[in-house]
């Protein structure tokens, strides 16, 4: 029987992957096509930006933390159905109606569905998988996300060149067939774990009941909380459009000042979008920092190299390219050897190894010398190595930490603290790069920016020390 309960249910994993890599596939297909709708729409590079990627990533970041609950009151599988069915949507309108203000609203479409699909997938890997497969399957899932990131711009080239740009939507549909599909016809979700040896009858009769009798309350659930998800999306996108754009400062201010009653009505609210008590658990808290943190330091990488490159020599986006998918190649190799290992020796252990790493390649990103951008190769390698050894046993603890009827909204946090981290490094990088082309100006500011990074990733060692060591159950504060 147990070794039966330690294989990984392919098809359900299968499911799940498929939906959630939508999110960055499209992410980064979009880019690529951006040149050709420009040209067939007759519009300017930004305001298709704008229409596209910015209102996808803004509806994303909103709607995480709300998507992320709506899957703990209907069910994280009737959710990832749900998130199918609204993505598919955008996407077929996208196909039929190509004109920018019809594109714009379905892409905010589709991140809605993106918005429900991301927490729900990776909820489902908390409820719906046993717990000594689960570092596998979140090493599975986290190189699936990084393959998805990275193929993106090549499959969204690949079509455009043979089909025109509007097939990168309508390639989205039979995804979420197959998706659907394996989702309908997965086996049921995985009984609670027993209870540990010597533990008290109530405890003993609390595990053997189902999952769905221990999760659900005795009176009827208050109605949906509108006016938290509505107070924290305000919120969020006052933070996100502030700090993306100098000029809309004043945004962020406000986004920020709007978290005052939203936490307000969060600790009254019958039913909250965010249970404040999830900040209780040290390792839920360490593990979404962790994954903030190292967010913020990769896509600060991924952006501020080629900016560097480009004013200290004549470099092509190919080179530029081959150089950066060094880092990506790691993450992926590395996250499901992450998964099997935590399985093994524990999260702390791999990502205290994993964080370790990360610090590692950005400290020699900042000690090589940059003649081009191909030094930046072996550092590259260790500090992708290093956070695909970090992220897998980190979301698993995290997610293992928080009860099962709140996996969704905990899902929804870790997700917006996802974006967020990658956002906050952005800003940085806006901040401390300039338009000079003096090289030893390039090289100062270069340093700065890594030297903010290397700060970062050190917190994350810190934060690797509240994950659970081999065999131990993840500390408990009180529901």
């Amino acid at each position: 029987m147990a070794e039966a309960s330690s294989r990984v249910p392919v098809r359900l994993l299968a499911a799940i992957v498929l939906s959630a890599s939508l999110a960055p596939l499209n992410s980064t297909m979009v880019a690529v096509a951006l040149p050709e709708m420009a040209r067939d729409l007759q519009e300017g590079s930004g305001e298709l930006r704008q229409g596209l990627v910015t209102s996808y990533l803004l509806t994303n970041i909103v709607l995480q933390s709300p998507g992320g609950k709506l899957g703990d009151r209907l069910g994280h599988r009737r959710a990832l159905a749900l998130g199918q069915l609204v993505f598919a949507i955008g996407a077929a309108l996208a196909y039929v109606w190509p004109v920018l203000p019809v594109l714009t609203a379905s892409r905010v479409v589709m991140a809605a569905g993106a918005a429900i699909l991301a927490p729900s997938a990776t909820a489902m890997l908390r409820t719906e998988l046993p717990p000594e497969v689960r570092g596998r399957a979140f090493g599975a899932f986290g190189a699936m996300m990084g393959i998805a990131a990275g193929t993106g711009p090549k499959v969204g080239a690949l079509l455009v060149g043979h089909f025109g740009w509007t097939s990168i939507f309508l390639a989205n549909v039979p995804v979420l067939l197959l998706s659907a599909a394996l989702a309908r016809t997965a086996p049921p979700a995985a009984p609670a774990p027993a209870p540990p040896a010597g533990a008290p009858p109530a405890a003993a009769a609390a595990a053997a009941a189902p999952p769905v009798a221990v999760a659900a309350p005795a009176a009827p659930r208050a109605r949906f909380d509108l006016l938290g998800s509505a107070l924290l999306g305000a919120s969020l996108m006052g933070l996100v459009l502030g700090l993306e754009n100098a000029h809309l400062r004043w945004a962020a201010a406000i986004g920020a000042l709007s978290l005052v009653p939203f936490v307000l009505w969060e600790r009254r609210a019958a039913d909250p979008v965010i249970d404040f008590s999830l900040f209780r658990r040290r390792t839920f808290v360490g593990g979404s920092l962790i994954i903030a943190l190292q967010n913020f330091a990769m896509y600060s990488v991924l952006f501020e190299l080629p900016q560097v490159a480009a004013r200290l020599s004549d470099v092509g986006p190919r080179d530029v390219g081959n150089t950066l998918v060094a880092m990506m190649a790691m993450m992926v190799v590395a996250s499901p050897l992450a998964g099997r290992a935590s399985e093994r020796f524990g999260a702390r252990a791999v990502a205290l190894i994993g964080c370790s790493l990360a610090l590692g390649g950005m400290v020699l990103l900042a000690a090589r010398p940059l003649a081009v951008i191909t030094d930046a190769v072996p550092a590259l390698l260790v500090l992708g190595a290093g956070l695909g050894l970090t992220s897998a046993p980190s979301q698993a603890a995290a997610m293992s930490d928080v009860p099962r009827d709140r996996s969704g909204m905990a899902a929804g946090i870790t997700s917006t603290m996802r974006y967020l981290g990658g956002i906050a490094g952005l800003t940085v990088l806006g901040l401390v790069l300039t338009e000079t082309r003096d090289r030893e100006a390039v090289l100062r500011e270069h340093t700065t920016a890594i030297t903010v990074f290397c700060a970062a990733l050190l917190l994350t060692i810190g934060c690797a020390l509240t994950l659970p060591g081999r065999g131990a159950a993840p500390a408990r504060a009180p529901r």
